[in-house]
């Protein structure tokens, strides 16, 4: 069996690694709840893998129709997981009571709930024009048909 080669996708690794490091040292604190940075952060690397996930979907698909199946379900789940990071950055406590809610109309006090925002209203609008409503709220399985 050929050995993995350790020097593919660097970047790819680098964030890995980053996230392994940080959910470690954030288990050790674990008294501490998120905080709306933390969030945006989060759902900043969710938005990105999401991307990513696209891409690889689409050029997937094509020569391997079955895998690239799977990978747009899952990046059907990532869109998911996404909005609820999203959702949850809107319930936690701020400054300012009216600050909480979403308001793609006017702008927000600023980062990070203007950044999180136009972030998510970004992809949002490139999921919508791949999938469907039904599709986005269902529960997908990846499990081959027989």
């Amino acid at each position: 069996m050929p050995e993995p080669d350790t020097t593919s996708h660097p970047y790819l690794r680098a964030a890995t690694a980053g996230i392994r490091h940080h959910s470690r040292t954030h288990s050790r604190a674990s008294d501490q709840p998120a905080d709306r940075a933390h969030l945006d952060t989060l759902h900043a690397h969710l938005t990105a893998v999401h991307q990513f996930l696209d891409q690889l979907a689409d050029t997937t698909h094509p020569p391997h129709p079955a895998a690239g199946q799977h990978l747009a379900n899952a990046h059907t789940r990532l869109w998911q997981a996404t909005a609820a990071v999203h959702d949850a950055f809107h319930l936690l406590p701020t400054a300012s009571q009216d600050s909480t809610a979403c308001l793609p109309e006017r702008l927000p006090e600023g980062p990070p709930v203007l950044t999180i925002c136009q972030r998510h209203l970004a992809a949002g609008h490139a999921i919508r024009r791949k999938t469907t409503p039904t599709d986005l709220t269902r529960t997908r399985t990846t499990a081959c048909q027989r």
